[in-house]
């Protein structure tokens, strides 16, 4: 049987033992959780098969592909520019990237970016993987194009490009890529094990996904989601093409495990906060106080669900997609196709990530990780509902 490692302090062994229920039903094969509450580390645990064929277990240092929770580190990274006075959100993307004003976009801002309210949800062109893995020429593409609507007024959720638009602003603003800027920036000085692409030296430890279920059929997406998600498409061998190995895609071929996504996500939850041990700060609470200005807030017009988003992060709203799941309050999140989750719940500094292989088809999140939520929320006796 594969058991749980890792720790969990007795106010949270009921997460514990969740994730050993579900490896043991199979609702898992294997998965990371970290909480962290005021800058204390009470969950870092992990457990199940990074491989189930091989039985190779997974350990503390199993990374794995966290598809669309790599935005959030994105986002962070240009917060950190902000934060620096390098920029600020209300800026012209076109102040630093004059291409971009092209046919209609001359007023669109960097939180139009950070909030995927920009009009430039994807690519006009039929574009391929292998071609999307280079930034540089595919951000190209993206500064001439048209907006699909009126910048600022909806959101349609950037499913590809959303790093491709913030990587072009960074790469124009510091002459780095956002890949090593994340790196230099983020990863290293936090000992956060976090890459875009992955090092041939780090592919044995990577955990091995399965594949993607069928969506749910009650599923209803908004006009725009062929066009924003199925271009490109996703090839069943993505990950051994060294052009996503060796690419960046700031919205989607991050690997991480839950407890590295904890250590660079708490630097939102906790900024400002003195008494967070060796944490490394940041930003100021000022510039995370930003990401709760809302910039949309209503049915994305590619998924479909109503959705609330600030600046960088969905965030917490009356009558959304997750409004079951979380309580109220100041709270910030993204997560990944098949499940992986960051939950930065500002106003009680807690800290949620979770990163698993075995992929649902929902959105966001999954039957397990909704789980370990109320179980967190639980210990902490706040009511979700």
């Amino acid at each position: 049987m594969a058991e749980v490692h890792g720790k969990c302090t007795p106010q949270f062994e009921k997460v514990r033992s969740l994730l050993q229920q579900f490896i043991d039903s199979g609702e898992e094969i294997g998965a990371s959780i970290a909480v962290n509450v005021g800058g204390e580390d009470v969950v870092n645990i992990w457990g199940g098969y990074a491989d189930l064929e091989t039985k190779q277990a997974w350990v503390e240092d199993t990374i794995v592909g966290i598809a669309s929770s790599s935005k959030m580190i994105s986002s962070l990274a240009v917060l950190i520019l902000v934060d620096r006075g390098v920029i600020s959100v209300y800026d012209k993307v076109s102040k630093y990237w004059p291409e971009f004003a092209a046919n209609g976009k001359e007023n669109v801002e960097i939180r139009h970016l950070l909030s995927q309210t920009s009009g430039v949800a994807g690519w006009d062109d039929k574009v391929t993987m292998d071609e999307i893995c280079d930034p540089v020429a595919s951000a190209a593409k993206l500064a001439s194009q048209a907006p699909w609507w009126e910048p600022g007024t909806a959101s349609a959720y950037h499913a590809w490009n959303f790093g491709h638009l913030l990587s072009e602003v960074v790469r124009r603003v510091t002459g780095m890529s956002l890949k090593q800027f994340i790196t230099d920036t983020i990863a290293v000085p936090l000992g956060a094990d976090f890459q875009l692409g992955i090092l041939e030296k780090d592919v044995p430890r990577v955990a091995r996904l399965s594949s993607l279920p069928a969506p749910n059929p009650d599923f209803k997406p908004g006009p725009l989601f062929m066009k924003a998600i199925a271009n490109p498409m996703m090839p069943p061998d993505v990950s051994k093409r060294p052009a996503w190995r060796n690419g960046e895609i700031g919205a989607s071929n991050g690997y991480s495990n839950a407890n590295a996504m904890n250590k660079m996500l708490s630097t939102v939850t906790l900024a400002g906060q003195e008494g967070t041990g060796e944490r490394k700060q940041l930003l100021s609470k000022s510039t995370v106080d930003l990401i709760f200005e809302e910039q949309s807030q209503g049915n994305d017009l590619a998924i479909g669900s109503p959705i609330r988003f600030g600046i960088g992060y969905a965030i917490k709203g009356d009558g959304d997609w997750l409004d079951d799941w979380m309580p109220a309050g100041d709270i910030a999140y993204w997560g990944g196709s098949g499940g992986s989750l960051g939950i930065m719940d500002v106003g009680r500094k807690v800290t949620i990530t979770y990163a698993m292989n075995k992929r649902s088809p929902s959105i966001i999140g999954n039957t397990a990780s909704r789980a370990y939520i109320a179980a967190v929320y639980e210990a902490l006796g706040v009511k979700i509902q």
